[in-house]
């Protein structure tokens, strides 16, 4: 059989996706949310808080969302009311993109061997268990399946200089992934942990010596480039397509194929 892709600007027409992380032009959730709008779909996005919302209310507008919420996911019940809001207007979610991790400073900063609990719990819960919060809300609102998509990084397999609790948080985040996909494989949603390569995005800006992990980068990968934000936004959104209706579960690397360069 000859497969028949849809026309790509309307190939996610009527799909309604929530877009959880954009805090800039720059974030790699902007690229995702651009890509997801160029194929049609409806978008509703979240702001982390007031000092951010000038920031990305007019990404939204531009996006033309009709659900533009706050959302910090360690402010009690705003998760809650996010999708307790799409429930309502929408009726139905078709995919979910969770690009938001965060560490304290002193536990980003430190060894792993010497985070302290409260370093460590704040890292997870907000890098973590805030994914599996979201796909626990959106189970229900996709009735006739849909996509599950969050962010990570290499340095969850391999120890990445400075990249230090992080990498931990987001190796617990693949895992996470791997469960969720064969929960929830019978319903027919799908989920992805996508790992692109180093980018400048605001989340970046607080790992030290970053710009020589971006320079290594572009110097070893096979690709002898670093990836944008909208090549991440377009390998993300061929898997909210039916075409990608059998993968799930894995890791996509966008990184110009470092991540197998010793």
């Amino acid at each position: 059989m000859i497969p028949v892709f849809p026309d790509s600007k309307v190939a996610l027409k009527g799909k309604k996706g929530l877009i959880v992380g954009i805090a800039n032009d720059q974030s790699i959730a902007w690229g995702c949310a651009r890509a997801f709008r160029a194929l049609g779909a409806d978008l509703a996005v979240t702001y982390l808080n007031d000092r951010a919302k000038k920031h990305v209310e007019p990404l939204a507008q531009a996006l033309e969302t009709t659900i533009f919420m706050p959302l910090d996911v360690m402010v009690e019940g705003q998760t809650e009311a996010v999708f307790e809001r799409i429930a309502n207007e929408w009726g139905q979610l078709d995919f979910l993109l969770h690009s938001i991790a965060f560490s304290p400073k002193d536990a980003l900063h430190g060894r792993v061997v010497d985070v302290g609990r409260d370093g460590f719990l704040k890292t997870m819960d907000v890098s973590c268990w805030s994914f599996l919060r979201m796909a626990h809300l959106a189970e229900p609102l996709m009735k006739n399946g849909g996509t599950l998509f969050t962010m990570t990084y290499y340095g969850s397999q391999m120890v990445v200089e400075n990249y230090n609790i992080m990498g931990v948080a987001k190796a617990a985040l693949e895992a996470a992934v791997r469960y969720a996909a064969a929960e929830l494989g019978p319903k027919g949603i799908r989920v992805h942990a996508i790992s692109p390569g180093p980018l400048a995005t605001r989340a970046a800006s607080g790992i030290p010596e970053f710009d020589e992990l971006m320079d290594k980068a572009q110097s070893k990968a096979p690709a002898r480039s670093l990836v944008s934000i909208d090549d991440v936004g377009n390998a993300t959104a061929f898997l909210a397509l039916d075409g990608a209706k059998l993968m799930t579960g894995g890791v996509l690397y966008i990184d110009g194929g470092y991540h197998i360069i010793d």
